[in-house]
Order: structure tokens, then sequence, then C-alpha cells
């Protein structure tokens, strides 16, 4: 590389070589040139999953071509000073930290780009007209992910509001070009050069006009699909240069990236494993049917799958058996676990890991069901982010989402990590309404073009693929009947009916003193009993009240998200240690344990809820058919704050109806689930679209499909075809979905450990470090809704663990072992029940 002087760099010793990274251990700092070629040979890499890596390495190569700039070296300079402990007084006094974000070293590169391919639009639409839209796209495309690669991708909006085009228009005096394109090694301009011709720009072209003309899609899915392949290569850039900075600063990383998975021998596992099963009884040979139904399937090609088994199926081993052997036979590199409920997360991990984990083996599981790595993020947290690069990953639904469509960069890295994947979607009923067109198209896209392959897994199977007409253009679901893998659904619930439902519904509901007599008529008759309600209030009031009625010898156990991860699976081992020896118990949670959580009661009490809700919960009792007279009693609280629980109450709406139509021996059937979500699932088709009102830029009432396709109501004419508002739809999804906070919590003593730890670490930050210890925490955090937030905030009960440092944690005196995270202190609670 070759030396030279940086011509605005006004410091006594002139930096020889532009540094994109500092030491903070020793003086062997990552030059820019070095850190452009490592981006872009992994951003290529990665970008082979879906036939994009010459688009890949380039904007890996010029994601950070501004930081050629004397500006930024001068700050470069100012850090190293820092850290040696050295004053300069012709750096003007400025620190590091008064200079940091303020120095733009994006949109140099990108204005490259787009100086550099716009050269060539003339000559390669020349002979094909109909190339140039998709030319423009390519151009604006790799620009937008460059300059984008610090704040999340930016909005495609006209002037005054910004966005795109400002960003390419910026001066000299801001973006640097003419000044980095002088002082860049000469290795970097010769390599831009190399990819970025006239050939590139015609052979992308045709790629992306090949790609979208490849079905038959409305102007919305188009335009969607144009948003997708923009997100994927922005996912490659961001996990590029997150993985070299990461490795910059802990080289022993490095080994662990990108081990490849052993398919061969974890389907050999499986096999042995499911071999150890004996039938015990009728359900238990349903059980191995739908494995082996699975097991045949799993060699055929790649798409959408639906499996729909009833609850106590053994779905969990039967689409694990799937994944692997389809993950084998397609050569994929990972499977994700998609589970609406971080309280099933774990289980599910430890299922997997007892069927292939062992001494001599790579860990193959990785759990992510956190909020801990903020949204705002600091460089420590930057290194610290995990990018799901496990054979296979357990998440949540909300990050899924969050990856696919939240704002900044820290789920953006991981949306190339489902391509060449199997995507199993566990309880996809739970799929919020309002996502629905996102989801369909997100997944046609990455099943389509990216080596995907997703499998839907339900007792109560949405109609995701069956859309009313005029809906389905939004975005339907590519899934066929003939990619159902569970043959005969109506005679499969037949076989594994193993629950009567009672419906005890009254008109003016069931007061509190008659729902604990109720609960414990049902003790004094069978050994547990589980409860199941819609609200936190609920399960704190019913478990007060029967904690002091019931036998002494019944131990009554209480869960809600409100409790972490940790506590939560403490306390579901105690019930189901109970349950397995036969011992009096009863439980009162919220619905967080009806979806897939392995326990099986004697007796059910279901608050009045969706029918799926209703099912799921039946699926918690007499889950292998050993216990007589099992039943489920579905009841309705004659007071229920449900007002902002809209999911929930319109359910109860639907269900009532079904309620009115079949006879309670018809309740669970698939005939009576296929009409509830008629009711249910149609009749809210409104929704689905995602709808918000103003935000940011955008003009009135709209829709985040709108925003992430057309955006017909904010662009009317412009050249270039992008005019998503990436950066407005991702701050509006995720200002109204889902907990947008998390705490650590000081359940116990390893976690107040975790809590001073995290607090103590030194200002030379160790990256490695810092990642264990969020690792750890994550079991540990509880995630909070904006309002209870605001309130611990306001109360003075959440803590940030340093001062440029976004994890927070909660003072002791406001985690209770009975109920877990509260606004009150615990003693206040705690002596209701003493």
């Amino acid at each position: 590389m070759d030396d030279f002087n940086l011509c605005n760099l006004n410091t006594k010793a002139t930096l020889q070589v532009a540094i994109a990274h500092p030491s903070f251990t020793d003086l062997a700092h990552q030059s820019v040139c070095t850190h452009l070629f490592s981006v872009s040979k992994i951003a290529e890499n990665i970008a082979k999953k879906f036939n994009c890596e010459d688009a890949a390495a380039l904007i890996g190569l010029l994601h950070d071509f501004g930081k050629y700039s004397g500006a930024f070296q001068r700050y470069m300079q100012i850090i190293i000073n820092e850290l040696l402990g050295h004053y300069d007084p012709d750096l003007d006094g400025a620190s590091a930290k008064q200079l940091k974000g303020s120095i733009d070293h994006s949109t140099a590169g990108a204005q490259w780009i787009t100086k550099e391919l716009q050269g060539h639009l003339l000559p390669v639409c020349k002979d094909d007209p109909s190339i140039q839209i998709y030319a423009l796209a390519i151009l604006q495309i790799l620009s937008l992910c460059v300059v984008s690669h610090h704040s999340g991708l930016i909005n495609n909006l006209p002037e005054p509001t910004g966005g795109f085009t400002k960003r390419m228009l910026k001066s000299e005096d801001e973006a640097h070009f003419t000044e980095c394109v002088k002082n860049a090694d000469v290795t970097v301009i010769e390599k831009a050069q190399q990819i970025a011709t006239k050939q590139f720009l015609l052979n992308s072209s045709i790629h992306l006009k090949t790609l979208l003309g490849a079905y038959s899609l409305s102007a919305v899915e188009h335009d969607f699909y144009l948003g997708m392949y923009t997100k994927l290569l922005f996912s490659s850039l961001i996990d590029a240069d997150r993985i070299d900075s990461a490795d910059f600063e802990n080289p022993a990383n490095k080994p662990e990236r990108n081990q490849v998975a052993d398919w061969g021998n974890a389907c050999k596992k499986i096999e042995g494993f499911i071999a150890q099963f004996s039938s015990k009884g009728p359900i238990d040979g349903v059980r191995a049917d739908i494995s082996n139904n699975c097991y045949a399937r799993a060699c055929e090609p790649q798409g959408i799958y639906s499996l729909t088994v009833p609850t106590g199926g053994g779905k969990t081993y039967a689409s694990l058996r799937f994944a692997l052997h389809h993950a084998k036979k397609h050569n994929l590199d990972r499977i994700i676990y998609i589970i609406p409920f971080t309280s099933i997360i774990e289980q599910n991990a430890d299922a997997i890991r007892k069927v292939l984990d062992d001494e001599n083996k790579q860990s193959w599981v990785l759990e992510h069901h956190s909020n801990l790595e903020p949204e705002l993020q600091t460089w420590r947290s930057k290194l610290a982010a995990q990018n799901w690069d496990r054979p296979i990953v357990l998440t949540t639904m909300v990050q899924f989402l969050e990856s696919t469509f939240g704002s900044g960069t820290r789920g953006a890295r991981r949306l190339h990590q489902m391509s060449n994947a199997v995507l199993v979607f566990d309880e996809i009923q739970t799929l919020p309404i309002r996502c629905v067109h996102l989801f369909n198209n997100t997944i046609n896209y990455l099943t389509r073009f990216c080596k995907t392959t997703a499998v839907m897994c339900t007792a109560t199977q949405p109609l995701l693929h069956q859309l009313p007409n005029e809906k389905a253009m939004l975005g339907q679901l590519a899934l066929t009947l003939s990619n159902e893998l569970t043959p005969d659904i109506t005679s499969l619930y037949n076989l594994l009916e193993r629950v009567q439902v009672k419906n005890l519904i009254r008109d003016d509901g069931w007061c509190e003193s008659d729902l604990t007599e109720l609960i414990i008529e049902q003790l004094l008759s069978v050994p547990s009993c589980l409860v199941i309600v819609n609200t936190k209030d609920w399960a704190k009031r019913l478990f007060i009240a029967l904690q002091m009625q019931v036998d002494e010898q019944i131990s009554v156990y209480h869960l809600s998200t409100g409790m972490c991860a940790a506590h939560r699976k403490t306390m579901l081992a105690d019930v189901k240690a109970r349950l397995a020896n036969g011992l009096p118990t009863l439980c009162i949670s919220t619905q967080l344990i009806e979806a897939g959580v392995d326990v099986d009661f004697s007796s059910v009490v279901r608050f009045m809820a969706g029918l799926d809700s209703i099912a799921q919960a039946a699926g918690r009792c007499n889950r292998h058919g050993l216990r007589e007279n099992a039943k489920m009693i579905v009841v309705n609280p004659d007071k229920e704050n449900i007002g902002m629980l809209h999911d929930i109450k319109l359910g109860i709406g639907a269900t009532k109806r079904i309620f009115d139509e079949f006879d309670e021996t018809q309740l669970l059937s698939p005939q009576a689930m296929t009409r509830y979500f008629e009711y249910y699932f149609y009749e809210r088709a409104g929704e689905m679209p995602y709808n918000i009102t103003k935000s940011g830029f955008t003009k009135g009432t709209q829709t985040l499909l709108d925003l992430l396709s057309r955006n017909k109501n904010n662009i009317s004419d412009s050249p270039f075809p992008l005019k998503h508002a990436f950066m407005d739809a991702a701050k509006a999804f995720k200002a109204i979905d889902a907990p947008s906070n998390s705490v650590i919590v000081p359940y116990n003593d390893e976690a107040k450990t975790i809590i001073t730890e995290l607090c103590a670490l030194d200002t030379r930050f160790n990256a490695a470090e810092y990642r264990v210890l969020l690792k750890r925490s994550q079991k540990y955090s509880v995630n909070l809704f904006p309002n209870v937030w605001a309130k611990l905030v306001d109360i003075q009960a959440v803590y940030t663990i340093g001062n440029d440092e976004q994890v927070y944690y909660l003072l002791d005196e406001f985690y209770s072992n009975y109920f877990g995270l509260s606004t009150e202190t615990s003693n206040t609670q705690e002596h209701f029940i003493l």
C-alpha cells in the first residue's frame, strides 16, 4: 500500500496510512485499505447465496471510502493521542467524544458509485430500452446501501424532506468526495473500477429484470420485491462491516465464524434418537406416523410447506426431522426456528440439544430472544451484536420481524441469514394480523429467490394462503395444498382428541369468588389444574385469592411475562416435576403457557379468548391421553380490562359466533377452526397492510406495506424506481409493535453479579467480555411496553449500566419472587399472601 499525506490533516505527526479503526490494545491500527478489501470479500461471500456477489463486493469496497478525508483522519489522530495520553494543540483541543458521528464518511463512496455507473447508463440502455429502469435501480440500490450503512436504510422521499437524492447532492465540504478520490489507495480505486464496469451494470440489470419478471406479480408485490433485493444487499454489507470490525478488535473470533454444519451427522443423530422411542399407546403411534411422513417428504424441492398437527402431536421433533434432512438434501447453511413466546424457546432448544449435542461437537444451537441489544448502538454493542451464525437458531417472531422491518442496523445484519436456510415458524397463528402482507411477501421472496424453505407449523393453521380476493394482490402466501406435510388432517384430529371442552360462558360473567370456587371444585376431583387468563391483573388476583383458600398440600404457582425467562423456567420445572409425580398442583398463568409449553394437567380453566388460543390451551391438558375425564372449561370474567388487547378482544367476538354455531363436541374440529379464521381473519383484512398514521415525513394515514413498495401517497414523479420510505416505515413499525424496552432484573445471585460486572466494565472495553455478559443476561431480562417503562423511569426503578450505554437494570425492590417485575416494591405486593 502506498504512503501518502492527507492534505487537510493539521497535525505534527501526520498519519502516513489512512486509519479505519484504531487499536485499543496496541498501535497496530487497521488501515482503511485493509478494512475496505476485507469487508468487500466478506460481503461478496455472503451475497453468493442470492447471486449478488459482485454488487456486494462493490458496496463493501466503497462503504467507508469517506474515511480517506482529512477530517476523518484528524478524528483518528485525536483518538490515538487520547489512548496514548498525548495532547496536540494543533488539533484545536477537540475531543474524540465531541467529534464522534459528526464527520460524514459514507456519502463519498455512494457518490463514487453514482458517478461511475451513470457513465455506463446510456451504453447499457442503448440496445434495450427496457433495461433502463432496472439499471437505474441498481445504481440507486448500491448507492443507497453505502450511504445508509450507519443509520439504517434511509428514505427515498422528495425534497425538501430529504433522503437519497439529498445525500447524493451533498457538497464537497460535507462529503469530501474529491479529497477522498485524491487520497485513496490506488488499489482501492483500481478494484472498484474493475467491478463497476458497463458489463457489471448490464448483468446486474438483466438479473434484476429476470428476477422481478419470473412471477406474475402485482404492482405492490413487484415494488416490495425491489425493496427486499435492497435489504438483502444491505444486510450483506452491514454484517460484513460488523464482522470485520469485531474481528479486528478480537481476532480470536475468526475461527468461530461460518463453521459448516455437518448435516449428515445430525441426521444420523436424530434417526438414532427417534429409534429409541417405543409406542406406549395410540397417541405415540400417531406421533410416529406424523414424524415418518415429515422424514419421507424432506427430500422434496425447496419452497413453502405447512405442518398442521394437533397439540401433543409431536411437531417439535417432526419438524426438526424434516428440517435436518431437508438441509442435508439441499446443502443449506442453517435452520432457524421462529417461536412466538420466549417461554418456549429454552424448552425447544433443550429438546434439540438433547438430540444433537455431545462433548466433542461444536455448539449447534443459538437462542436469541432478547431486546437487550440497544437500538441506539454504541461501538461496544455493535461489536457484541449477534448475527445468528450457528447451524440452528431459535428466535422469536418479534426478533424475526424486527430483523426484516425494524429500524437501525442491529436487526438488518441478520436478514441475509434467512437465505439458504430452513425457516420453521412454530405456532404461526400468532403472527400479528397487521403484519400479514409484509410477512407473506417476505416469505415468498425468500423462498423464490434466496434458496429458502419455510415451514408453517401449528395446530390451528391460519389462512395466509387463502386471503379474500381483493387482498390477495397485496401479498398472499404462495403455499399450495399439496405442500401440507400432514395427510388427512381431519382423521388425525379425531385420533388425537383427548379433552372434553365445556362452554360455561355466562351472560353476566364470572366474579372472582365464583371463579375461585369453580377452580377449587376442580382440584377436589382431579389432582392438577391449570388456569389461563388474559391479563396479569387477573393472574395476580386469582393467585392471591387461591393461595389463601386451597388445601396446604396443593402447591400454587403464578406465571406471567413480568418474570424473566430464568424465573419462569424454574417455576415450570417445579410444576412439571409435581405433575410427573402426581402431586396436587395449581398453576395460574397468562397466555404465555398455552402455545407449545410441554405440561400435562388433568384440567384446564381458560378465560374466553380466540378459538386458536382455546385450542392451544386444550393441548396443556391430558397431553399423552392417559388421564380419564380430562376437560377444559371456558369461562368469561365479569370484569376484564382488555381494551388495549385488540387481538384478544376481537378473537373473543369471533369465538362467541363459533360457540353459537357448533356443538360442544365439535368446537376444536378443523371445520370449526376454519370457520373461526374466516370470521376473525377475513373480517380483519383491512388491518393486514399494517395501517399507520402520519409518521416522520410521510403524509396522512397510510400503510407500512405502501411505504415499503409503491409509496404512492408521497412520491409521484421520480427518475429512480425505488420510492420506498425505508426509515419512516422502520420507525413506525418499531413504535407500534412489541415491547420496545428491555431491562435486566435481579432475580437471583447470578443475575445480580452480571449487573455488577456490566456496570464495572473498564473504559478500555473488552468486547468479548461484554458479549458474554450480554448473552448471559438474556435469561434475566424482561421486555416492557412503553407505559410500564415510563412508570419505572418515573419512579427511578431502572438505571443504565454506564453513561454511554442503553442497557438497563432494575433495582432489587421492584422484583418479586411471586410476580416478577412490578411498578410497586416487592414488599408492597407480597404482604397480601404472607
